[in-house]
């Protein structure tokens, strides 16, 4: 299967999945890659037996959705999103939490994956704010589709390439040397809840200070759904709360990320 086979086969088939192209061009080689393999298991001569395939067989859709997961994670990732997220949002969001009576600052990693976007926050929280905020606890909710990913981040254990962008003080503090990996401490994970979602149909109950979506929804679905999730995603921000997207995506009806790159947080009113 070459790329232009399947770049064709993406342009028809990710807008009946609700996708769209353009999230896709610079990882449609790990996309295309998936769907070889599935190919070969099928035993297809061609990707264009697969799209007769998947028109005569409909079960066969959520198998190519799932081809199209795409995963790129790593602590600390877009050190200027978690450089104002820890200089301005959470000691903002702590003191919204005490005004109202609560005893913890909520959040939502949506979209987690190996559940480093989650730890990042835990981490920067107990660096930076803890001693602060001594009565305040960060509780974080961290949603993913794909199971397997959800194990590995409850085990906590990563690669050198995965910690490269954290502060190396932090790491050493924080982690502990495993052979050639790096294990979170105990004390960094209780904080974080895991769970299976799919934030196409659902999302985890309550209200959250800050929703981390970044790099998924505005990126690979299409614009009725995008606008269907950030419905219901603004339904999750507690009063005041802020809403963090990837900062090379844009929201619609004219909301969308500044010429320079930089990420916008959008707080409800």
């Amino acid at each position: 299967m070459n790329n232009f086979d399947c770049v064709s086969f993406l342009q028809w088939a990710l807008p009946r999945l609700n996708m769209r192209w353009s999230g896709f061009r610079r990882v449609r080689r790990q996309v295309c890659r998936r769907i070889q393999k599935r190919i070969a298991q099928l035993g297809l001569p061609s990707i264009d037996e697969y799209q007769s395939y998947l028109i005569a067989h409909p079960e066969e859709w959520p198998i190519l959705d799932r081809c199209c997961w795409v995963t790129v994670s790593r602590f600390y990732r877009d050190r200027g999103v978690f450089d104002r997220i820890f200089r301005d949002v959470l000691p903002e969001m702590a003191r919204l939490a005490l005004d109202a009576g609560e005893k913890m600052v909520s959040c939502w990693s949506a979209g987690c994956a190996s559940g480093e976007e989650a730890y990042t926050l835990v981490i920067g929280w107990k660096m930076l704010w803890s001693l602060r905020f001594p009565s305040l606890i960060l509780d974080v909710e961290a949603t993913d589709i794909d199971p397997d990913l959800l194990n590995r981040a409850r085990t906590g254990c990563y690669t050198a390439g995965s910690l490269k962008e954290l502060p190396e003080t932090w790491r050493d503090s924080v982690f502990e040397k495993s052979g050639n990996d790096w294990l979170l401490k105990s004390e960094y994970k209780e904080s974080v809840a895991f769970s299976r979602e799919d934030i196409r149909i659902s999302m985890p109950a309550g209200s959250f200070h800050l929703i981390l979506c970044r790099n998924l929804v505005f990126t690979y679905f299409d614009a009725g759904l995008q606008q269907e999730i950030l419905n219901r995603l603004r339904q999750h921000l507690a009063p005041g709360g802020v809403l963090v997207i990837g900062c090379h995506e844009t929201l619609q009806n004219g909301l969308n990320i500044n010429g320079k790159g930089e990420c916008v947080f959008y707080l409800t009113k």
